[in-house]
């Protein structure tokens, strides 16, 4: 916590890990609005982040408090912000780039993308922001500033793909032998990590980043492109084996008894 009051709240209840983790757990969105923290830190699946949002009480806030979501996705949550906050509220869109298995034994060195969409220009809510973001820098994380348009692109080419890719060979039902090869063990690796996530996870890398589905038409062209090439070589070879063999045979037995 960094010496930092935390406050949570959810649907479901999780009082009894929040005392555990010195938490204060509401059940309640408007009894924690009361509170006026000075972030709302929005940790939610995608596609549920806009009514979540929507739920909040914002009467009940300071005008200056700080809107954070840490989507894996970044458009769609800074237009969501931009639509449904008013306009008084700061807004910072970031992703931490790291899940519970990467993220387990340390953060140093993982990245953690951020765009300052909206921030007032008083010097305490410009400090505001450095300081929560000086949390994760102080964790060893490598801090990058990019905007949610550039994030998507890149997202839709790296992590879109490889949750894609995890998924495909799931259909598989690859399994482990006697003579993996750390490629392949590589490849079950990525399976079980993209396993590991929720369809909903999936489904909202690819609903709301508008990229998404580009790099689908590209996987199944690349695929189309190496199967032609595959089969292309493999009927070049086999045709020459049966029809361009230019080798010089023997004469047949009965020919050279003739000579």
């Amino acid at each position: 916590q960094q010496n930092h009051t935390v406050l949570a709240h959810s649907r479901s209840n999780y009082n009894s890990i929040a005392q555990s983790l010195g938490v204060q757990f509401f059940s309640d969105p408007d009894d924690l609005c009361e509170e006026h923290p000075d972030v709302i830190l929005l940790s939610t699946s995608i596609i549920s982040a806009k009514e979540v949002l929507k739920s909040l009480p914002f009467c009940r806030l300071r005008r200056s408090t700080l809107f954070v979501d840490v989507l894996s996705v970044k458009e769609y949550p800074r237009n969501v912000f931009l639509q449904i906050l008013p306009m008084e509220f700061d807004i910072l869109c970031t992703y931490p780039m790291f899940g519970p298995e990467s993220g387990r034994e340390s953060w140093n060195g993982l990245s953690f993308m951020y765009e300052k969409v909206w921030v007032g220009n008083d010097k305490t809510r410009v400090k505001r922001v450095e300081r929560l973001l000086n949390i994760f820098e102080r964790e060893g994380r490598r801090m990058v500033e990019m905007s949610c348009s550039e994030h998507d692109k890149l997202a839709a080419k790296s992590q879109f793909v490889m949750h894609t890719v995890g998924r495909v060979l799931e259909k598989l039902r690859l399994k482990s032998t006697s003579i993996d090869t750390k490629g392949y063990q590589t490849l079950l690796g990525l399976v079980s990590t993209t396993a590991a996530d929720s369809f909903d996870l999936y489904c909202g890398l690819f609903m709301c980043n508008k990229n998404a589905a580009e790099q689908i038409e590209m996987l199944e062209l690349a695929f189309d492109s190496l199967r032609n090439e595959l089969f292309g070589h493999f009927h070049g070879v086999l045709r020459q084996q049966l029809f361009e063999d230019n080798r010089v045979l023997p004469a047949p037995p009965y020919e050279r008894n003739r000579d």
